[in-house]
């Protein structure tokens, strides 16, 4: 399947050969990337449009999963919808990213199996501290993504995602939540946080994951 942009298409992306390229390779460098204009300025529109849609439920993101989730304001202010592709736009994004996962596997053999996302609004002031996606040998994420939605986004408005460096917690990045940014990054290397947002903040998180299924254990979940 290709995503190439053309006149007939109602949403477009530039993810082709070149970019997975890019993107493997920085991601064998330092473990992370950066990449801007990823879909069109007219399928983020369509994107940012899934935060009003009647099928979409938000509600306050906690930490933890299953047994150990819990709702801590303290850390995160966040309001979640996952993903699940009712619409085009949302059916385009996930079938994108499956074109990365596929990809990925191919250049840099990860066994990436699935990917899960949502939709991520934080109201003016919220921030979600510092903290990992995925610990080492406990997790089935591999790898992060956050994709900005963001339209006209200033210096001023905050928001920005905090990279730090596993071993001394120094700032490797501070990206701003710029609309039709898309930020890739191993989920066991690196802590981060989202700083506290001075105007409506949008985002679609996600991440890649490995199947971890043993003989008495399913994953992921039916």
């Amino acid at each position: 399947m290709t995503h190439s942009p053309c006149l007939d298409s109602e949403f477009t992306t530039r993810v082709d050969e070149s970019l997975l390229d890019e993107l493997a390779d920085q991601l064998t460098v330092k473990g992370y990337a950066v990449l801007d204009d990823i879909f069109s300025a007219p399928t983020v529109a369509s994107l940012r449009a899934e935060f009003e849609h009647p099928d979409c439920q938000f509600k306050s993101a906690g930490i933890g999963r299953q047994d150990d989730f819990t709702i801590a304001k303290q850390v995160r202010g966040d309001r979640i919808c996952w993903l699940e592709g009712r619409t085009g736009a949302a059916a385009f994004f996930l079938d994108t990213m499956a074109m990365i996962r596929q990809g990925l596997n191919q250049r840099l053999f990860m066994g990436l199996f699935d990917y899960e996302s949502h939709l991520a609004y934080y109201p003016v002031g919220t921030f979600y501290k510092k903290h990992w996606d995925a610990f080492k040998g406990r997790s089935n994420r591999v790898l992060s993504t956050v994709f900005y939605l963001n339209q006209n986004w200033c210096e001023t408005d905050g928001g920005e995602l905090m990279l730090y460096d596993r071993a001394d917690e120094s700032v490797l990045e501070q990206v701003a939540p710029v609309g039709g940014r898309l930020v890739v990054f191993l989920s066991e290397d690196f802590p981060h946080e989202v700083l506290p947002a001075r105007q409506e903040r949008y985002s679609i998180a996600g991440w890649f994951r490995v199947n971890t299924s043993t003989s008495t254990y399913l994953d992921p979940p039916g």
